[in-house]
């Protein structure tokens, strides 16, 4: 592999040797609804005073996971956005988000 596009920010190695590895880590496959298990809470701390709501605890793709996030955000008519694996919805809607998840087959939501 001679693509310098792919190695930059890379160190430069005088060990002959030396492989560039560019694999990147493989996403989890989407777990079907019915295994996933999703909890659902309530977050005020770091967030300015603001209530939002946490969605944690799903398997699978980033894209799954954005997709779910868009579709619960139309659902509460609420904005909200998807960082570090968890879903962030805006206000206090634990208990609607928990019933559209189970309504869609996540039986394992809490």
């Amino acid at each position: 592999m001679n693509d310098w596009k792919e190695r930059l920010g890379v160190v430069y190695s005088t060990n002959p040797d030396y492989d560039y590895d560019t694999a990147a880590v493989d996403e989890p496959q989407t777990l079907p609804s019915h295994e996933q298990r999703l909890r659902v809470s309530i977050e005020k701390n770091g967030r300015g005073g603001k209530v939002v709501t946490l969605v944690r605890g799903f398997v699978g793709t980033a894209d799954d996971l954005k997709n779910l996030g868009k579709w619960l955000k139309t659902r509460c008519g609420v904005g909200g956005s998807v960082k570090d694996g968890e879903l962030i919805i805006q206000c206090n809607l634990r208990e609607r988000v928990v019933d559209l998840l189970r309504s869609e087959g996540y039986t394992g939501t809490k």
